[in-house]
């Protein structure tokens, strides 16, 4: 794909800076409490900017039916800015695309509009205990009655659930199947006090990002089932391949502030004078390179490649990973200290840094671990009998 741009791919950068200028602002990102991000979300859908891929019948305030060029520009522009962690990015960049390849005309109608808008925030239903990375193994189930199926089940590791008013859930809809079969893609309405229960799940930064979901006869109607009975299947790994696209682009514009943060930490404290450390200073810089030159030449091919989501998992998975333990490594003994006092009695403090290095645990595990991307590559791309679903 030429990804070499043209005169409107120039002023549409223009266009995007401006209005990030105008309604953010340069280095006003950070933490932001959930009425301001839900608040952004809805003045993203106001200037355009939300589904700017899509096709303008989709609705909203106006999409842009983007280039994939632009929606790159969109996308690294946003991360440069310092604008906000979106929190309508499972609606707009999961869900939206499911519907558009695997809904009906209704279900469009009906969920578009409101993601393009910045209305309506969307959580994923797939993870659970004992059937995490191993999606197959699902045992949430959903019994027809009536116009409405009835879920009863568990969810786990559901970033968002707490703000969403929608989730998208794996289950199964035919008990007398195993595995793949039998599976079917509902969307449900969180809003269901004493069907739904959401418990926040704390981690080591002693935030609360993700979340287990409780359905005790949770109820979603029998035309939100996208694709149809029992091919769940198909509409969930569907979705899985688009989690790899346009915002890993993004992803990296930001990785590459944290390096950038890492490197002048280094330079300020002297440690960058020892050549071992520079080298894995620089090693990072090329690494970060070649990730973005890797997505570049598979972005407009992913859709055909099995393998390019895989790889770009594993890819960007370790590297920031390795910056989390680099980081702490620069910084030397003080990396023990918080920016308070830490006692018994009051929750320890972290800053950026302390946290990014916590939170990185997880990125070899979360969305896929590095054994299932790899089991993917071996069956999807190599063909070895190791990798092949069974």
């Amino acid at each position: 794909m030429d990804f070499s741009f043209g005169v409107e791919d120039v002023g549409f950068r223009e266009e995007a800076r401006c209005w990030l200028a105008e309604h953010w602002g340069e280095g006003a990102g950070g933490a932001v409490d959930w009425a301001v991000r839900r608040s952004w979300e809805r003045e993203l859908g106001r200037g355009g900017w939300v589904g700017i891929g899509w096709d303008r019948a989709y609705g909203g305030f106006g999409n842009r039916a983007a280039t994939l060029v632009q929606q790159v520009v969109w996308a690294e522009e946003y991360a440069a800015a310092g604008a906000p962690e979106r929190v309508g990015h499972i609606g707009e960049n999961l869900l939206a695309p499911t519907l558009i390849a695997y809904g009906d005309a209704a279900q469009r109608d009906r969920f578009l509009p409101s993601i393009a808008r910045g209305e309506e925030l969307w959580c994923q239903g797939y993870s659970e205990p004992g059937a995490g990375s191993d999606l197959a193994a699902v045992r949430t189930v959903a019994v027809r009655d009536g116009s409405v199926y009835r879920i009863t089940g568990q969810k786990i590791w559901t970033s968002l659930a707490r703000e969403a008013d929608w989730i998208f859930v794996l289950a199964r809809t035919d008990p007398g199947e195993r595995r793949r079969r039998g599976l079917s893609f509902l969307l449900v309405p969180m809003g269901q006090s004493g069907r739904i229960e959401v418990r926040p799940i704390r981690q080591l930064t002693g935030t609360a990002e993700f979340n287990e979901v409780f359905f005790d006869g949770a109820v979603a109607r029998a035309e939100h089932v996208v694709g149809g009975p029992g091919d769940g299947w198909r509409v969930a790994t569907g979705l899985l391949a688009l989690e790899r696209g346009v915002s890993t682009l993004a992803q990296q514009v930001a990785f590459g502030r944290e390096l950038d943060e890492v490197i002048g930490e280094a330079v300020r404290n002297g440690t960058a004078d020892d050549p071992l450390l520079r080298d894995r200073l620089v090693r990072q810089w090329a690494e970060l390179r070649v990730m973005r030159w890797n997505a570049l030449r598979t972005l407009g091919s992913a859709a055909g490649d099995a393998g390019a989501p895989s790889v770009a998992k594993l890819l960007w998975a370790g590297w920031h990973q390795r910056l989390g333990e680099l980081a702490m490594h620069v910084r030397g003994a003080g990396a023990a200290s918080g920016p308070g006092d830490w006692s018994a009695d009051a929750p320890y403090e972290l800053d950026a840094a302390q946290r990014r290095f916590l939170f990185t645990r997880a990125d070899t595990i979360y969305g896929g671990s590095d054994e299932i991307q790899r089991g993917i590559i071996a069956g999807r791309v190599l063909g070895l009998d190791g990798g092949r679903k069974r």
